[in-house]
């Protein structure tokens, strides 16, 4: 089945007679945003959300599914997992850190299966330190892989998408991209700046007059082993479960909107800007966010998804 999507995807995206059941497709993906026959790539899936979301977008029929991490055993064993769906599936060892290592990767890509219809930019990383424990090598690789390795990522991808009038990108953020949390000076910053790149990239896309669908992602903590020991402050902020968020993804996405907050309580975050600094900080204080990552430790040192 696998291999019969991909071949109705490729002929949706050659210049010239398009058969009856490629139209179909293409227009479907247009209309509803739908996975199916159409190819995927989700960075950091190997584990955690990047796994559910490439594993989850085999389920949802894509033609084909790349699976991009630096864990190449990881890598390997999603793969498996898709190809036993039906679904074709490959892998690339990549250090999204590079631009060695994404160029060759995205030069790769486009020789094995082509253009990608839906970039998913999920890897992140978290030291969780406090602001005078971190190094500077600590807050480099924070923006390196959160907020830089977008530019590098979506710029493989982007033309594609523009010659073939179609496309979507997705960011993994964070609700810390809405407001400042203790112990996290790098990460927070890091997923301010990747929510700045989602919407500048759709600002961007609609003044030039592209069909490029772009959405944001800002869950809270997700009990993936990332942010293993934080806590959540109150009910209203519970922790989210992996399968949740993921299929919450996958059903903000289908429906082209361009925002998820998870949980939709987390949004007050984004309205505490509004009021004067000091009232702020105090609502901040009764929501108990930043005693959140009091007894943080961690997957390992440095935790990454």
């Amino acid at each position: 089945m696998g291999k019969l999507l991909r071949a109705v995807r490729n002929v949706t995206v050659t210049a010239g007679a398009i058969g009856v059941a490629g139209v179909w497709y293409r227009k479907r993906a247009e209309r509803l945003l739908s996975l199916r026959a159409q190819t995927v790539l989700v960075t950091g899936a190997g584990s955690g959300i990047g796994r559910l979301l490439a594993i989850g977008s085999a389920q949802r029929g894509a033609a084909h599914v790349v699976v991009w991490d630096i864990d190449e055993y990881a890598a390997q064993e999603v793969v498996q997992e898709i190809l036993a769906l039906g679904v074709d599936a490959s892998y690339d060892v990549v250090d999204i850190t590079s631009d060695e290592s994404v160029d060759a990767a995205g030069h790769t890509v486009r020789e094995r299966i082509g253009s990608i219809d839906f970039l998913v930019n999920n890897a992140g990383v978290v030291t969780g330190k406090a602001f005078l424990d971190q190094n500077h090598e600590d807050v480099e690789r924070t923006f390196q892989v959160n907020a830089l390795a977008l530019y590098r990522v979506t710029r493989q991808f982007l033309p594609g998408m523009l010659n073939n009038r179609f496309g979507s990108v997705t960011v993994i953020s964070s609700a810390a991209a809405f407001t400042g949390v203790a112990r996290q000076t790098d990460y927070a910053a890091s997923k301010w700046a990747a929510l700045g790149f989602t919407e500048s990239l759709r600002a961007e896309m609609r003044h030039q007059g592209h069909n490029i669908h772009t959405l944001s992602v800002h869950p809270f903590y997700v009990a993936t082993g990332m942010f293993e020991g934080a806590t959540s402050p109150n009910v209203l902020l519970p922790i989210l479960e992996p399968n949740y968020v993921a299929d919450q993804v996958f059903r903000t996405l289908e429906a082209g909107k361009h925002q998820l907050v998870l949980p939709a309580s987390a949004s007050i975050a984004r309205w505490l800007n509004i009021l004067p600094v000091p009232v702020a900080d105090r609502c901040r204080d009764l929501f108990g966010i930043n005693s959140t990552m009091d007894h943080f430790v961690g997957r390992d040192e440095d935790a990454t998804a």
